[in-house]
């Protein structure tokens, strides 16, 4: 059973960021042949974690109480059909439009999956086991660029989308033959449907006015996160306990670590995906190949993190990876149009081994410091740093593309415009990343 869970949850695992580092590639490609600015293309990538991150929460107390299997199975189904429907698109608004079902679909599975692992493997083995999910996921990222732009030069975009049907049947088949426990240690608590909804419209709310710079919408997701930190005090079954952020300092900083550092890196393939392809004028295919060096990476010293973090505090290593990574932002904030592709992929090399370092053992810190009983809460809060992260990374970026590009198409006339966009973010994200360092290090001990 631990073997096979193992199998399928990894399967997930490398689906899921396969598709978003995969469709990155694509993006370019995407814009000219539906002619869109750069804004709305980054909406495709953006529409598919504002969902996931809506939906993260809500689905991981629900798995605590009907079952982590059924969340997990009913998710990847959704996330298959979404990518499939996105695939058969004839317009870009379509495309959002399928992402967000993809992105329902992404919020179930992760809000599941380290949850389920959680609950199999014991405490001596988890920092190993949640190393080889983490390791999955960065597989899934390594070879979505590279993967990404061999289909989207030969075969088209749409097959990007469209390669995720049989695997996703398969996991789903495996899912509902060899897992047999739903593992609901929640089990008859009550669903908190109106802390779900006020959580979604929060966070759509802040997010949508982040990325559109509308303080109106900032206002209302302040609004709401007051009123449903309020709620969730005054009810006996919570949709968060909002109490393991305040008397949990471990799961607190943690995940303040996380949020900090997906904010920060997350655009990086973005980013340098449209100055490969725009700037350095390279083929999806020979861009996938470069932005597959930092991902590797991350794949290959996860689980060796992961196994450190049993023996040596994790917030000692997650710490030392956050450096790294801090500075490998900082030296892409250099870049420029005569920056050559060797520096480029050293650098990628360098943030891909802080990465590795910093995830597996950030991981362990917060599944092990929290009762069983809230390892979906857990998994799903951590998951949603994640998301919120992303979406937050990208807004950023989408916020300053407005400020030196605007909502007009990528050309030549634009080109310098980019680079300094480009610049502008990486430094932004590299001062993310310093403050990250100090959250990582004051998280405290697991171990006595």
């Amino acid at each position: 059973m631990q073997k096979t869970a193992l199998i399928i949850i990894s399967l997930s695992s490398f689906l899921t960021p396969f598709t978003l580092s995969s469709v990155n590639v694509a993006l370019p490609t995407i814009g000219r042949e539906f002619a869109v600015d750069a804004i709305t293309l980054n909406w495709i990538a953006t529409a598919y974690l504002l969902s996931s991150a809506m939906f993260l929460v809500p689905f991981g107390r629900l798995a605590d109480i009907k079952g982590r299997k059924r969340v997990f199975t009913v998710g990847i189904a959704l996330f298959t059909l979404g990518s499939t429907l996105a695939g058969l698109s004839n317009s870009a608004e379509m495309i959002i439009m399928f992402r967000v079902l993809q992105g329902l679909g992404g919020g179930m599975v992760f809000a599941t999956g380290v949850a389920i692992l959680t609950s199999i493997f014991p405490l001596y083995e988890r920092g190993k086991i949640l190393g080889i999910n983490v390791a999955s996921v960065y597989t899934g990222l390594s070879l979505g660029p590279f993967l990404g732009g061999i289909l989207t030069q030969h075969f088209g975009w749409r097959s990007v989308f469209l390669i995720i049907l049989p695997l996703g049947i398969i996991i789903v088949l495996l899912s509902l033959i060899k897992l047999k426990t739903e593992w609901a240690d929640a089990k008859g608590e009550r669903f908190d449907f109106i802390g779900s909804v006020l959580y979604s419209m929060m966070l759509v709310s802040t997010m949508i006015g982040v990325s559109e710079s509308s303080l109106l919408l900032i206002s209302v997701g302040i609004g709401l996160l007051i009123i449903f930190v309020v709620h969730e005090g005054r009810i006996s079954y919570p949709i968060m306990d909002i109490g393991l952020f305040r008397r949990n300092p471990t799961f607190a900083l943690s995940n303040m670590s996380a949020l900090l550092n997906y904010s920060a890196t997350f655009a990086i393939t973005f980013l340098l995906s449209l100055y490969l392809q725009y700037i350095k004028d390279l083929s999806p295919q020979h861009a996938g190949m470069i932005l597959v060096a930092q991902p590797i990476v991350m794949a290959m010293f996860s689980p060796l993190a992961g196994w450190i973090s049993d023996r040596v505090e994790p917030r000692v290593v997650a710490s030392v990876g956050m450096s790294i990574i801090a500075i490998g932002l900082f030296i892409f904030s250099w870049i420029e149009e005569s920056t050559s592709v060797e520096v480029i992929v050293g650098n990628l090399v360098f943030i891909g081994v802080g990465f590795a370092l910093f995830s597996s053992p950030n991981v362990n810190a917060i599944m092990s410091s929290v009762e069983k009983r809230f390892y979906g809460i857990a998994s799903a809060t951590l998951a949603t740093m994640r998301v919120v992260g992303q979406m937050l990374s990208m807004a950023i970026v989408i916020v300053i593309f407005a400020l030196y590009i605007g909502k007009i198409a990528i050309t030549p006339e634009v080109y310098e415009s980019l680079i300094h966009s480009t610049k502008v973010s990486f430094v932004i994200f590299s001062i993310l990343c310093l403050i990250g360092i100090f959250t990582s290090l004051a998280r405290g001990r697991i171990r006595e």
